[in-house]
């Protein structure tokens, strides 16, 4: 049996981590009392009695519990944003390449990619890796989510009585350009510069696009929409759970819109390329709750137990 502490049960990640594993007979829960929540020698405890510890925290205090550890059999997996560009962390995307699953494998310390930058970086990383983009490329990525990655506040503004019009709208954030997700997105990727990030918060629970085009005119040759449809095809031939759906035309989208719920509740990523031989688009549809978050973190789990990814995943 396997001990699993979770750092944060109470977030909408936590929360979705203890569901998926409600039905597993392989796995013991280690629970922490209400009032011990934030008593960081019980945290100590728990933390140095599990197998596996998922942080779902804020980054400052996901830090802390890692910090906590010391128990060199305890493999800690963090969904905050305080790791993913750590060298020294398993960067939680296992379908990128064989080298990025066997580190999961081995790897003591294991980051859970952020939601927005799981969808770009399913595109940017094959791109840039085969040669297709240029490292250097202006990168511009358009991205829409359900309120459910906002957290707790955010979706008590939305499913309030009475709520602020605005609301009702989708909404353009992150107007700085310093959205958190933006160093793992170029670090992972391998770009040289971050990308331009326009994401939006929608009026409807869960799921996500997130949207990158390509004027093929900046690449580093011609590339066709095919050309580019063959290589991320076969990049991620034989996964489970990242699919690219055939090259767009009859029959994969009859009514040419790629709504952004149609995953929800599961791990699944897809993948569509469309547009035309001069400007190429590319999205990547998913759970930002799934594959996004708790999904993957479960996914990791399991390949880091060395059994099936796709346990209680499917």
């Amino acid at each position: 049996m396997v001990k699993v502490f979770i750092d944060g049960k109470e977030g909408t990640t936590g929360l979705k981590i203890f569901e998926r594993f409600a039905k597993r007979n392989d796995i013991e829960i280690l629970q922490i009392d209400e009032d011990k929540r934030k008593d960081a020698d019980e945290r100590r405890r728990l933390i140095d009695a599990s197998d596996f510890t998922f942080l779902c925290l804020p980054d400052a205090a996901a830090v802390e519990s890692a910090n906590l550890c010391t128990n060199p059999k305890t493999v800690i997996i963090d969904a905050s944003t305080a790791h993913r560009t750590n060298p020294e962390w398993a960067y939680g995307f296992p379908e990128l390449s064989p080298e990025f699953r066997k580190k999961i494998t081995s790897s003591k310390r294991i980051a859970v990619p952020g939601c927005y930058a799981s969808g770009f970086i399913a595109l940017g990383y094959p791109l840039v890796k085969s040669g297709v983009m240029p490292k250097d490329y202006p990168v511009v990525i358009h991205a829409v989510s359900g309120y459910s990655g906002a957290g707790k506040k955010a979706i008590a503004q939305y499913e309030a009585e009475g709520r602020n019009p605005e609301l009702d709208s989708p909404r353009l954030y992150a107007l700085t350009q310093s959205h958190k997700h933006l160093p793992e997105m170029k670090i992972i990727t391998g770009l040289e510069y971050e990308p331009i990030f326009n994401p939006y918060v929608c009026d409807y629970f869960q799921g996500m696009t997130v949207t990158v085009g390509l004027h093929t005119r900046l690449l580093s040759k011609k590339y066709t929409m095919k050309d580019v449809h063959e290589m991320i095809s076969a990049h991620y031939d034989g996964c489970n759970f990242v699919k690219v759906a055939p090259l767009m035309g009859e029959g994969v989208l009859p009514e040419q819109f790629i709504p952004a719920n149609t995953l929800a509740n599961t791990n699944m990523m897809q993948i569509f390329v469309y547009g035309n031989d001069e400007r190429i688009m590319l999205t990547s549809r998913f759970d930002n709750l799934g594959k996004g978050a708790s999904g993957a973190a479960v996914q990791c789990l399991n390949i880091a137990m060395g059994i099936d990814e796709t346990v209680s995943l499917i």
